[in-house]
């Protein structure tokens, strides 16, 4: 309730009087002085409540007088008065209504009580009352009551005393609280404050308000009093205690620091009172070395003394807290005292308390910063901040390392050197033996033997301090284990706490500043201000060193779980901070620190010793460098959880992994996952550590990266407790987290990332080289995984990522080649596949950036990773062919990537992915990648690997080629537009547009490639592949070629067509003749295929036969060509050098490819070539059928292959005209043909050309066969239409050559079964049939045509007359020796020659046939044709018997008597001219030799034979008896002579002796005897004869004849006689037998002949014979007397001498 309202004060009055009422009771006695004061104050207050309104403030104006009794009272120093004074006082002072001059009076009233010694704890109470109720007390009043209360403090009663503190306490704070209330009320107020001058108070308090006066002078005297100097404003102190003086100093500067720094007076006493007078009692201690002997020192030092050392701390403590900013240069030195009692020698208890206020410190970060920015940060100064956290350090490792105070050595042992914490903490100590494997629960440090418990000591963030609270307790407490390190451990956290928060809020502050001021102006880089960042720098460098060593330290040692979080996430935050502010060291050192407590003890890393070894040059050394000492440090208290293998290159058998370094990688995990975008180069420590980690604990990467657990195949020594097991899927959970958070990462930091997996891969590539170990995998999986997640930003971590991973690709470790390859296909599927924005489809770049990875692999000579690319390639066809776009020729090159050596599966797979593409794809991709295409198939076919391919690839290029064409339109457009942007590139830079084929449009370019690459596969070494290649070619060409435009057909024929042929024809002049065993695996080959030569023979004959088809199918196309007739003259060249080879199936193909251009069909019977009519089938192009060429006529009209004309009609819709038969155009036909038959007679003059030299046993190399010369001689004909115009007889004899040389050419005995048929068989060869159908051909054009050309009959006469010997005298090949037929055995090497009869017999008609033609030709008689003919019938005729054939001479003989009918007419005709001088003698020469032959008929010959044989002589006789002699006056004497005595010859008998007894009258040849007797008579006696020299000779004859047969028949009588009974030998009796008849011959002739022919002497001499006739009738042999009896028969005629008789002069 307030003392001010009416109720209270009308309370208050009533309370007076009753109080004075008490007194004046009390003292009624004793004191009547005090009992009047107090009634006339009863009255007094009486006065005042009934005179005044406001009755409080005459009260207080009349307080002196009021307050008067009770002071009295006091003065009785009755204690019951005296209590009864002081509680009525206080009521007053409660109330307010006590004047200044009162409460002087109360004070001094007070003092005398004090003094007295009475009531005590009532005084107190009175003073504080006083002081507190109001403001009246000041100055020497004040000064006196607070005297009073010190002087209180210091009596004996205990009581008295806390309570008299307590109060002092309290009247401090009220003078302060006084002072700040006044500072409220004049704040308003602004007023000039006069400088301080000097250091002389009583100036400077001059500017003070009475309060702060007050203030003032009570806290400087409390500076005086602690430093025991006499105050000068609390006048009558005594006695005072530093450690209360301390306390009041403390409070009042932590509870009004505002005082301080408002008041330039106060700030001046801090400065030089405070400050000085703490560093003063601060000396015992900074001198004191504890353990210390005291005669070290020469004066015995002053041992620290517990209760001022921790209150100094305190005031410290506030000091820095409140004032910091007026003591700059005081703090550094009270902080380096600080760090100083840090020190291992100093007690423990002032250790304890230092740290404690360390800790103080710490707990406040933006003092840590200030004094960073004021010392660490200035030039000359001390670096504090450095230094306390260093002291933190040593410290903690000193507690380590000092476990018992008094030993000495360890005292001396310097805290920070090189044997301290920092490499112990690495390779600790022999292993604790106490504690020696009992697990500890209590949370502990146990470091070397040494074994510190931890004890909670404040709530994290602030310094709850036990120690320094301390103040009652003088002696030092004794301080239990682990207080120090605990306290130094919350400490250290909470600094690193403090910093980094701190820190990182204000960065982030700034950034957010940054943002918006950005977002204010965008034009301007915004940056922030450096200032901050530099104080930042500092900081983090200043201590990052000393917290390191420390934190590594208590890691190593940390046995607790939730400890080593603690430490962990200390190094983690500084870690990251470094990292946020760019301070690689200091990062990478507390990485390196995470790094090392995950991995084993020793654990052999380079990248993190090499990178501790940089750090250790700094004041504070870091965990250990070297692995000297094998002897683990905290493995003791450690639970092990996994035992795997290390992945370090030493072999160490297994590593332990403990529960601790599994926590620590979790650490690690979500540094990297939390911290990546600060962690720049130090990924490769976080990766290089979680690689080994991963490896000893046995995971290894899975589908797309992912890390799974699962057991390498050398780990059986991994063992795992299920702690980790469970904890294993969480692990490679996070790892792959972690990579995946990589998305969220700046492009910086992401490339920070990807280098750092990149050499982390370089050194598993390393250390893979050589072992057959299996290789770590964890940079590839995880450089797969981030490629993965940043699919969004490829483009920029593309290059580097897939580079690595290519090189991976080549390393010879097997497994680790196999991941690098499927790392980098399943990057570039993902990345087809990833729906980029903008897609790929519109960034072409891009999409090729994906791509070239893939093709960079094909240059890996592992063929795995091959079949890894291949692979992938057939996935992205079938998920993305569709959209590959300017993609296509980098697929297209993986896919034709192929070589030899790379085995068969690997070309399967590609050719997988080529066959996708051409039956998918061919439509979708740009039209320029259709080449790549082509030549992609063509590289296919070339492998040699795999048969089939090769094979099936030919067929993808039909394919092809019929995608051309049915889409040509459309392509043709597309490639035209990107001709012309091509050649406007080209333009620009110019530069010639550079692609092959260039100056034919791209179109045409596209089938070109297409023909060269078959011409490529056309050569190809195996001979299925030509055959194939060749096939298609021709095929194609053949269905397609109407596309192509002119100009390009000449490359066609050029470079495609003859430059195959080139070549073709030089691998098979070259090819190997060795026998090919087979075919490899069990194939047959066939006997006509088991050399190269003929395989390669094969080749030619389909090429030759290809490009001759296209002559002919397309020749009018290409006689546009202006060079068709170079072309044409090329072409027979080949055909020639094809013809003229020493293969017989090439030559007779060529030959088969000359009559195809020359458009001659062939008849299917003749086709000896079954290969080439297969090839004709397969390409659909059917045989042109004509007549057989035997019935060809001359005006047979050639028929013209017409499928060119109507295909060009239907593609290009225009007719296209034949070119017309102009002047020209037929001069340049005829040039063609002159050059056909040119060539046509150069290969006939070599093939047919006689082997020259050598005996006859030689083998000639070649011989052609007889298929090759047949249509070696069948173009003859065809050829001849067109040359007939000009051709010459010069010409007709270079046939001839041929044609003669030809037929002489036999037969290898092998080959004759096949082309004669059985001997007895008459038949012409083909070969024989066409050499006389080219002869009839000539023959016909010559009767048709002019008169110039019947010059050549003569010619032909002589080819055939030639042929007509073959009959009796077969040609000769050179000197080859040839068997006959007959006796050849078909199984040896030996020459047959062929049966010429049925070719000579064959003339022979074909010649009677054409004389009986052209007898009457100028021409024929004046080349003495006829003589010629009867010349060359000579030989057959004279042999007769002994021609090789019988026929030959019965031929010969019909012959003759045909031609002589047709021919003795033309010669008699012309007998005045003397051409036909020399016949007649031929003839008669002729007659001869055929009528009384040589030779003798065969034995075998039957009777009816011999009368066949013998009418035909009869028949040459009546030839003679009709055609000749009739025209004897025609005829030259000589012959009629010859003829004469051949009659005579042969009527009289000439026996042959051989007879039998039975046959000899048949043999006798009787008949023809007679014939001739009678010719001979009936010429003897014609009546024409013209000149008496005939007639002579006639007679002459006569009387030969007569006179012969006297003579025989005169012997015959006589022989008769002689020989008794003996019978005669049996030729003489022929001979009678004969010449009787040929008497009775003569009787019947005679009688037939008109008388006036016959001369009176042949009379005369028949009459003689009669005698002897008669004589014969003796003879015993019956045949005589019959024959007789004929011939005397006839002389009855004459038994009557005639009427008539004529004397004929002298006979």
């Amino acid at each position: 309730m307030s003392t001010s309202t009416p109720e209270a004060v009308k309370k208050l009055l009533e309370n007076m009087q009753t109080d004075l009422r008490s007194l004046s009771m009390e003292c009624k006695k004793k004191f009547p002085p005090v009992k009047e004061a107090a009634e006339s104050g009863i009255v007094k207050i009486k006065t005042i409540a009934a005179r005044n309104t406001d009755i409080l403030a005459s009260l207080k104006e009349n307080s002196s007088e009021v307050v008067q009794p009770f002071l009295m009272g006091c003065g009785t120093k009755e204690p019951k008065i005296t209590q009864l004074c002081l509680a009525a006082v206080q009521r007053l002072m409660t109330h307010e209504v006590v004047s200044e001059a009162a409460a002087g009076n109360v004070i001094n009233m007070l003092w005398q009580l004090m003094e007295n010694g009475l009531e005590e704890l009532k005084l107190l109470q009175t003073v504080l009352v006083l002081l507190t109720t109001n403001t009246v007390v000041h100055d020497e009043i004040l000064s006196k009551a607070i005297v009073l209360c010190f002087r209180l403090h210091f009596t004996k009663d205990n009581i008295t005393n806390n309570t008299a503190a307590a109060t002092v306490r309290q009247v401090v704070t009220v003078v302060f609280e006084r002072m700040v209330a006044e500072d409220e009320r004049f704040k308003g107020i602004v007023e000039q404050p006069t400088p301080v001058q000097g250091n002389t108070n009583r100036r400077s308090v001059s500017t003070l308000r009475p309060s702060a006066k007050d203030a003032y002078m009570l806290f400087q005297d409390l500076c005086q009093l602690v430093n025991a100097d006499a105050p000068y404003w609390l006048v009558g102190m005594t006695e005072m205690t530093r450690t209360f003086g301390l306390e009041l100093l403390e409070s009042v500067l932590n509870d009004f620091p505002g005082v301080f720094l408002q008041h330039q007076e106060f700030s001046f006493l801090l400065k030089e009172r405070v400050c000085p007078l703490v560093i003063k009692l601060f000396s015992p201690n900074i001198k004191f070395r504890q353990g210390s002997s005291g005669a070290a020192s020469p004066a015995p030092v002053e041992k620290p003394y517990f209760p001022i050392c921790m209150r100094l701390l305190r005031v410290v403590s506030v000091l820095i807290k409140h004032f910091y900013s007026l003591l700059v240069t005081e703090c550094e030195i009270f902080l380096s005292l600080l760090v100083k009692f840090l020190d291992g020698e100093k007690p423990q208890w002032l250790r304890a308390v230092a740290v404690e206020s360390v800790h103080r410190l710490c707990v406040q970060p933006h003092l840590l910063r200030s004094f960073c920015q004021s010392y660490d940060m200035k030039q000359h100064s001390t670096k504090v901040f450095r230094d306390i956290v260093n002291a933190l350090g040593s410290f903690i490792q000193s507690l380590f390392i000092v476990p018992n105070t008094g030993n000495p050595a360890a005292t001396n042992a310097p805290a920070g050197g090189s044997g301290s914490g920092a490499q112990a903490a690495a390779q600790g100590g022999p292993g604790a033996g106490g504690q020696g494997g009992s697990l500890t629960t209590q949370a502990a440090f146990e470091y070397r033997g040494t074994w510190i418990p931890l004890m909670t000591v404040s709530v994290q963030g602030s310094a709850k301090a036990t120690y320094l609270e301390m103040l009652d307790k003088v002696e030092p407490p004794s301080i239990p284990e682990g207080y120090a390190m605990s306290v130094a451990f919350s400490a250290l956290l909470d600094l690193v706490r403090g910093i980094t928060s701190m820190i990182e809020r204000e960065l982030a502050k700034e950034e957010e500043e940054v943002a918006v001021r950005r977002e204010a102006n965008p034009d301007q880089n915004a940056q922030a201000e450096p200032g901050a960042h530099l104080v930042w720098e500092e900081m983090v460098s200043a201590c990052w060193c000393g917290l390191l060593a420390a934190l590594s330290l208590l890691l190593d040692a940390s046995t607790d779980e939730t400890a080593t979080e603690s430490i962990l996430k200390a190094e983690l935050t500084m870690a990251s901070l470094c990292g946020r502010l760019g301070l690689v060291t200091p990062r990478d050192a507390f990485i390196t620190a995470i790094c090392k407590a995950s991995l084993p003890p020793h654990y052999a890393l380079t990248v993190l010793s090499s990178n501790a070894t940089n750090l250790n040059n700094k004041a504070y050394s870091i965990q250990g460098q070297s692995v000297q000492i094998i002897s683990p440090s905290s493995e003791s208290h450690q639970q092990v959880v996994a035992v795997g293998q290390p992945l370090t290159v030493q072999p160490q058998g297994t590593v332990v992994l403990t529960a601790k370094n599994i926590q620590c990688m979790r650490t690690l995990l979500n540094l990297a996952h939390c911290h990546g975008a600060v962690l720049g180069t130090s990924w490769q420590l976080v990766l290089a550590t979680l690689q080994h980690l991963v490896w000893i604990l046995g995971l290894k990467p899975g589908v797309g990266g992912a890390l799974k657990p699962g057991r390498a195949v050398e780990g059986p020594s991994t063992v795992l407790t299920t702690a980790v097991m469970t904890d294993l899927p969480f692990i490679s959970n996070i790892l792959s987290r972690l990579f995946e958070s990589s998305q969220y990462l700046d492009d910086v930091s992401l490339h920070h990332l990807i280098n750092a997996l990149c050499s982390l891969s370089l050194e598993a590539m390393e250390m893979a080289y050589g072992t057959n170990k299996e290789p770590s995998l964890f940079a590839v999986a995880k450089l797969l995984e981030t490629g993965l997640v940043n699919m969004d930003r490829i483009e920029i971590l593309w290059r580097p990522l897939t580079g690595h991973l290519l090189e991976v690709c080549q390393h010879p470790n097997a497994r680790m080649r196999e991941w690098g390859a499927e790392a980098v296909t399943a990057l570039i599927k993902a990345g087809l596949a990833y729906k980029h924005n903008p897609p790929l489809a519109q960034n072409q770049r891009l999409q090729l950036l994906l791509l070239n990875p893939l093709k960079e692999l094909s240059n890996v000579l592992h063929a795995d990773i091959r079949q890894k690319q291949l692979e992938s390639v057939l996935q992205i066809l079938q998920s993305q062919g569709d959209s590959l776009g300017p993609g296509w020729p980098l697929v297209l090159g993986v896919i034709g990537a192929i070589r030899n050596d790379q085995g068969e599966s690997l070309i399967r797979t590609a050719f997988q992915c080529l066959q996708l593409v051409v039956t998918d794809f061919l439509p979708t991709m740009p039209c320029m990648c259709l080449q790549i295409v082509v030549d992609v198939a063509g590289s296919f076919g070339l492998q040699n690997q795999e048969l089939n391919i090769s094979l099936t690839s030919i067929g993808l290029l039909w394919n092809i080629s019929d995608y051309f064409f049915q889409r040509g339109e459309a392509i043709t457009q597309d490639l035209e537009r990107e001709e012309a942007a091509l050649q406007k590139q080209a333009q620009e830079k110019g530069e010639p547009l550079n692609r092959p084929f260039h100056p034919a449009p791209p179109f045409d370019c596209l089938w070109l490639c297409l023909y060269a690459k078959l011409g490529q596969l056309c050569v190809d070494p195996r001979p299925a592949v030509r055959k194939s290649a060749g096939q298609t070619m021709f095929s194609t060409i053949a269905a397609h070629g109407t596309l192509l435009q002119q100009s390009t057909w000449h490359i066609v024929v050029w470079k495609v067509l003859f430059h195959l042929l080139d070549c073709v024809r030089k691998s098979s002049t070259t090819a190997d003749k060795e026998k090919i065993e087979s075919g490899g695996g069990n194939i047959l080959i066939h006997h006509s295929r088991d050399t190269a030569e003929k395989q390669w023979a094969e080749t030619w004959v389909l090429t030759l036969a290809g490009v001759a088809r296209i002559f002919n199918t397309r020749r009018y196309l290409l006689q546009q060509l202006g060079d068709f007739f170079k072309a044409w003259e090329v072409l027979l060249d080949h055909i020639q050098s094809a013809a003229l080879s020493k293969n017989n199936e090439v030559s007779l193909a060529a030959l088969k490819s000359f009559q195809e251009i020359l458009q001659i069909g062939t008849p299917v019977k003749d086709s000896a070539m079954p290969t080439e009519a297969l090839a004709l089938a397969v390409m659909g192009v059917p045989p042109v059928l004509i007549d057989p060429l035997s019935v060809s006529g001359p005006g047979r009209h050639l028929l013209r292959s017409d499928s060119m004309l109507e295909r060009l009609t239907r593609y290009n819709g225009a007719e296209l005209q034949a070119p017309p038969q102009g002047e020209e155009s037929a001069l340049e036909d005829a040039a063609l043909w002159w050059s056909a038959w040119n060539t046509w007679y150069r290969t006939g003059t070599e093939s047919t050309r006689p082997p020259s030299g050598g005996s006859g046993t030689d083998r000639p190399s070649f011989v052609p066969s007889q298929p090759f010369l047949t249509a070696l001689v069948q173009i003859v004909p065809a050829l001849y239409q067109h040359i007939e115009t000009g051709f010459s007889m010069e010409d007709l004899r270079k046939l001839g050559v041929i044609l003669h040389g030809a037929v002489s050419i036999p037969i290898s005995s092998d080959a004759s079964p096949f082309i004669l048929p059985s001997y007895t068989e008459a038949v012409l060869t083909s070969l024989q049939e066409a050499v006389l159908t080219a002869l009839d051909v000539l023959q016909k054009a010559i009767c048709v045509g002019p008169e110039s050309l019947q010059v050549m009959y003569p010619a032909i006469f002589e080819q055939l007359l030639l042929f007509v010997e073959f009959s009796c005298k077969p040609p000769q090949y050179g000197k080859l020796e040839t068997k006959h037929v007959a006796n050849a055995k078909y199984n040896q090497a030996e020459w047959v020659a062929l049966n010429y009869v049925p070719f000579a017999e064959r003339s022979l008609e074909v010649v009677v046939d054409q004389y009986h033609k052209t007898a009457c030709h100028k021409a024929v008689i004046n080349e003495k044709v006829l003589q010629n003919i009867i010349k060359t019938l000579r030989m057959p005729l004279g042999l007769k018997y002994a021609c090789p054939s019988e026929s030959t001479w019965k031929l010969a003989v019909s012959s003759l008597l045909k031609v002589l009918s047709i021919g003795l007419p033309v010669a008699r005709q012309h007998a005045s001219s003397g051409m036909f001088e020399t016949m007649w003698p031929e003839l008669a020469n002729a007659f001869e030799d055929f009528l009384f032959t040589k030779s003798t008929p065969p034995d075998n010959v039957s009777i009816q034979e011999f009368q066949k044989n013998e009418a035909i002589d009869v028949e040459v006789v009546q030839l003679i008896s009709t055609e000749i002699l009739p025209f004897a006056n025609f005829i030259p004497k000589d012959f009629v002579g010859q003829i004469m005595t051949m009659l005579n010859k042969g009527s009289i008998h000439s026996q042959s002796s051989s007879f039998t007894e039975a046959e000899i009258d048949v043999r006798m040849r009787e008949e023809f005897s007679k014939v001739c007797f009678e010719t001979l008579l009936q010429f003897s006696f014609s009546n024409k004869v013209s000149t008496p020299q005939e007639g002579y000779i006639s007679r002459m004859a006569l009387s030969v004849l007569l006179k012969r047969s006297q003579d025989v028949l005169r012997r015959y009588v006589d022989d008769e006689r002689l020989s008794g009974r003996c019978p005669l030998p049996r030729q003489q009796v022929t001979e009678i037998i004969f010449v009787l008849k040929a008497i009775s011959t003569l009787m019947d002739s005679l009688k037939k002949t008109q008388p006036e022919n016959v001369d009176g002497t042949t009379w005369a001499q028949v009459i003689a014979l009669y005698p002897t006739l008669v004589e014969c009738i003796t003879c015993s042999s019956s045949e005589v007397s019959s024959a007789l009896k004929e011939a005397l028969g006839p002389f009855k005629d004459f038994m009557q001498p005639p009427v008539a008789r004529v004397q004929n002069g002298e006979s």
